[in-house]
């Protein structure tokens, strides 16, 4: 089976951490893992540019040694490196350093001294007061350790919809070439943009079904055939992602996308106003008694229940029904609205893009500006710039900004918020940027009241002028540290902070329904995707996806705005700071 991007990124990855529970090179582990993003992010198969003779492109961070490996790795499925590092450290332990306040080194020591590799030996430990015995942990870290282990246990475990859309994009393409399809479109929680999606449903419209199953059947990624049939084939690919490929006919294909789309709630909110009607709504069409008056299309679905078209984002049963029968629908954010992106790093702190390369990406995208946002001096994993050198970054944006008519680059800063909720530069280096965004970065671990009182106390500060990330949380690994949202939105709407929808597929923070709060609580956002390579300022589209589930329209990102109008719609800086510039 061919080797993907993603395969070659996983081994990767996979070095990275047992480099890291060997204690290995700091530098060697940081490597690994740009390399690793590097190659997740590259638009071709780098197996068919090896296979076919081709030298290897250019990528950041990858020289030679690595380009060897990456060859090694499509050759023979396999690199004997990471064998070697899996026959000296126990690879169960990878698991272990995903839990928030338990770093590579803590969970080796644990290792070492308890034999422990498991999360559930983990927590058979803790739960015996044994962690706290350990030299140089306690027992505040034993209890931080069951905490984390709950909140794990609470986690959604489906697929994050990055994955969905790699495993499942390539499929759609493979299908629409098959003889005599029409259409392919994928339907379910894939289609309403849910960060994480469960499985795929795709539908076909083609002249000949048998065809088209046993094409689907025979995709090379195809890992296991859990049902065949003449109408619908259900298979487990690669990538462990389940798919159904359903074939229905062009009169019901509207009926079909609008059944298998869902939600269920929303699905029966609309079959109820059909009852009431005296029709009937399904998987085949819509009914009057035996006689089909619609179907074939999305639009004459919702006709027959006097409702218009309802994006896909918003079918979830939270009020778009009555939105749609009253004509007050919000007109949801688009992709073409998105001006510029206000969150970027470079190799200046950890990105893996240079300033001009950064640059240059956001120029062919379209962008009207950029916001060039290094770390600060406290996110030392990140190389965080310390204030003196922090001021020469500063200039060499401002220098570098100078060459480019087409787009204006913004100087910035990712601010750590302190754990006293004070912010990690001075004033004299705040006042010199053109957007700040602020954002915690540690102690995580904080009670809810304790998290709560930092982040105001920032927001409060009239620095501070977007929170970035704010949970915390990443999908499927850490749910995030315990704060008062509903006064985290009160807050930003009363000080003029706007919140970051932070469109890295791993955040995707806020959430949808905390998007959808905050608007209410009269927040304004911005969208941006924290990007640390050129290849993430694609992202962007999720971030999107996420503000069109949250119900956000174009008047309520500012950087669906011009320049001009953002400048003058983000929190000022302080009068003193301007009256001495």
């Amino acid at each position: 089976m061919a080797i993907t991007n993603n395969d070659i990124a996983a081994i990767f990855n996979r070095v990275a951490d047992l480099l890291e529970l060997s204690g290995g090179n700091e530098f060697r582990v940081r490597a690994y893992r740009g390399a690793a993003m590097s190659v997740a992010s590259f638009s071709q198969s780098l197996a068919d540019i090896i296979i076919s003779g081709q030298e290897i492109p250019k990528l950041a961070g990858i020289g030679k040694d690595l380009e060897g490996k990456i060859g090694e790795i499509v050759k023979t499925g396999k690199l004997a490196q990471l064998k070697e590092l899996e026959s000296q450290v126990p690879t169960e332990l990878i698991e272990l350093t995903h839990l928030p306040g338990l770093g590579a080194k803590r969970v080796r020591l644990i290792y070492d001294k308890l034999g422990v590799k498991t999360i559930d030996a983990l927590e058979k430990a803790a739960r015996s007061e044994k962690i706290r015995a350990i030299r140089g942990l306690g027992e505040k870290t034993e209890k931080n350790i069951l905490a984390e282990i709950e909140k794990r246990k609470g986690l959604q475990q489906n697929v994050r919809l990055i994955d969905a859309i790699k495993a499942a994009a390539p499929l759609v393409e493979y299908l629409k070439a098959v003889n005599g399809v029409t259409q392919v479109t994928v339907a379910g929680s894939y289609r309403r943009r849910k960060e994480t999606v469960r499985d795929v449903d795709i539908l076909v419209t083609c002249s000949k079904a048998k065809t088209v199953m046993d094409a689907f059947a025979a995709y090379p990624l195809v890992k296991q055939i859990l049902a065949k049939g003449l109408k619908k084939t259900t298979v487990v690919l690669a990538s462990g992602l389940q798919v159904d490929v359903r074939a229905v006919s062009e009169s019901s294909y509207g009926a079909a996308l609008v059944y298998f789309t869902g939600s269920k709630e929303h699905n029966v909110a609309i079959r109820k106003i059909g009852v009431r009607k005296k029709i009937k709504l399904n998987e085949y069409g819509v009914f009057r008694g035996k006689r089909r008056i619609a179907g074939k299309t999305e639009e004459d679905v919702y006709a027959t229940v006097d409702l218009p078209w309802i994006e896909p984002e918003l079918r979830e049963d939270r009020g778009e029904i009555d939105a749609a029968t009253s004509g007050n629908l919000p007109s949801i954010i688009e992709l073409s609205d998105i001006q510029g992106d206000l969150h970027a790093h470079t190799t200046a702190t950890d990105g893996r893009s240079t300033l001009e390369e950064m640059i240059e990406a956001a120029i062919s995208r379209g962008y009207k500006y950029l916001a060039i946002t290094e770390h600060t001096q406290h996110v030392t994993v990140a190389k965080g710039l310390e204030p003196k050198a922090m001021r020469k970054r500063l200039a060499e944006i401002e220098k570098a900004g100078q060459k480019y008519k087409e787009i204006t680059i913004l100087k910035g800063a990712e601010i750590d918020i302190l754990g006293d909720g004070s912010l990690d530069l001075p004033e004299e280096i705040l006042e010199e940027l053109d957007i700040r965004v602020c954002a915690v970065h540690y102690k995580f671990n904080l009670t809810k009241e304790e998290q709560t009182s930092r982040i105001l106390k920032a927001m409060e500060n009239p620095w501070c002028q977007i929170l970035a990330h704010a949970t915390g949380r990443q999908i499927n690994i850490r749910s995030g540290y315990e704060v008062d949202l509903p006064a985290i939105f009160r807050a930003a709407a009363q000080h003029g902070v706007a919140l970051e929808c932070n469109a890295q597929p791993a955040r995707l923070d806020l959430n949808d329904l905390n998007l959808r709060a905050a608007k209410e609580a009269g927040a304004k956002f911005v969208i941006s995707t924290d990007s640390h390579h050129t290849s993430e300022l694609e992202f962007m589209q999720y971030g999107v996806w996420q503000a069109r589930r949250g119900w956000l329209e174009k008047r309520d990102v500012l950087n669906s705005q011009s320049l001009k109008v953002l400048l003058s719609s983000l929190r000022k800086a302080p009068q003193a700071a301007l009256s001495h510039k």
